[in-house]
């Protein structure tokens, strides 16, 4: 079988063919469609590398399409395999280096995600980027606002541009700021849009409704969760969880001491994000919970700051034990699991009905809320027209 590794760039793609250790073809196109003679379905069938990047799974398709074997390497391994080696450094030498790993066996892979989780990343990229958007036009809005020593109304940015324009602001501020909220109309609309795909998605999602089961995790949490891990079963344990999304302390044990610095903060920066997030729901609910009650006595000693990372590892681990056993959140499991594991006893059919259900309950309500966002919106914009 044939060795090759393709960089895939944004603008370039640099082919690599090894043979008996030697470079037997080179090549640099602008799209993988360009490589079909040396790829294509007619050709020899090939071990094709590519590191993880965006390009990436689009690549992987058409080369399977083709009939190779497309391999997925994990960028966070690949110095130890001479990439950047004396500070050398090009597409051109990136594929020859994977060419050569390819040849000789030792590729760090990575995973794969499957079909599904890879749509369910996108549509969570596109709620992401419109999330963004919107957040930095409601900043430019309140920094015009400061700027010209009118305070705008404090609320969520969901309701800001509606706040606005009901609020008493002179003529000439909301003539500046007129733009901004139009803007963020558009994009409150399209939110909607992206939103109830996203909770039909959800709904339809075993994995997603028993995770979202869990206090502080919601629909978008969950996903982004199962978006990343894919796969339960490809992890041993908790802690495994906990270091591919970085989350766990970083090390340096040299001369016989044991140093703990921050978090390594490896792995998907959404997600983990997404985790500190609901850590900080947690650790303000109103009611009693097992994880509140940990994270606030750690809380007292090291300090909230600390407390909320170490919530949000905790939270990943947990999550990760129910998706493994199929079991729903059992507030009486964390707490037996703070001294046992994580594995919790076996749940029974009817307490996982149950959670369920308020899961369910829970995406109805705010699919509910989505449509009624949407029907609002559509209302006003007629009626603007």
């Amino acid at each position: 079988m044939r060795n090759v590794a393709l960089d895939l760039g944004l603008r370039k793609i640099c082919f690599c063919e090894v043979s008996d250790g030697k470079v037997i073809a080179r090549r640099t196109v602008r799209s993988i469609a360009e490589l079909e003679d040396v790829l294509g379905a007619e050709t020899e069938t090939a071990k094709v590398a590519i590191e993880a990047c965006r390009e990436a799974w689009a690549a992987m398709t058409t080369l399977q399409g083709w009939g190779h074997w497309p391999l997925l390497v994990d960028t966070t391994r690949v110095r130890r395999l001479g990439l950047g080696e004396h500070g050398r450094k090009t597409d051109r030498i990136d594929a020859e280096v994977l060419a050569r790993a390819v040849e000789r066996g030792d590729l760090p892979l990575a995973h794969v995600l499957s079909a599904a989780r890879q749509a369910l990343r996108h549509q969570l990229s596109a709620r992401e980027a419109l999330v963004e958007s919107r957040t930095k036009l409601v900043n430019a809005a309140r920094g015009i606002g400061r700027a010209v020593g009118t305070s705008l109304p404090r609320c969520d940015t969901r309701a800001f541009a509606e706040k606005v324009r009901v609020s008493e602001v002179d003529k000439e501020t909301r003539a500046l700021l007129e733009p901004l909220l139009a803007a963020i109309d558009t994009i409150d609309r399209q939110l909607a849009d992206v939103e109830l795909a996203l909770e039909k998605v959800c709904v339809e999602d075993e994995t997603i409704v028993r995770l979202a089961t869990t206090p502080g995790v919601a629909k978008i949490v969950a996903a982004t969760f199962a978006s990343v891990i894919d796969d339960a079963g490809r992890f041993r344990n908790a802690h495994q969880v906990e270091s591919y999304l970085g989350l766990v302390p970083s090390e340096s044990s040299t001369g016989g001491r044991r140093r703990l610095g921050a978090i390594t903060k490896q792995g998907n920066i959404h997600a983990r994000s997404m985790l500190v997030q609901a850590a900080w729901c947690i650790y303000r609910l109103r009611g009693e919970d097992p994880l509140k009650r940990w994270a606030r006595d750690l809380g007292k000693r090291r300090g909230n700051r600390i407390a909320i990372v170490a919530l949000a590892r905790r939270l990943a681990g947990v999550l990760w034990a129910m998706w493994r056993d199929g079991t729903a959140y059992d507030p009486a499991g964390v707490a037996r699991a703070s001294a046992n594991g994580l594995r919790g006893a076996a749940q029974s059919t009817e307490f996982r009905a149950q959670a369920f259900d308020r899961a369910a309950r829970k995406m109805k309500t705010l699919t509910e809320v989505a449509q009624r966002a949407v029907r609002n919106k559509t209302a006003g914009a007629s009626s603007t027209a």
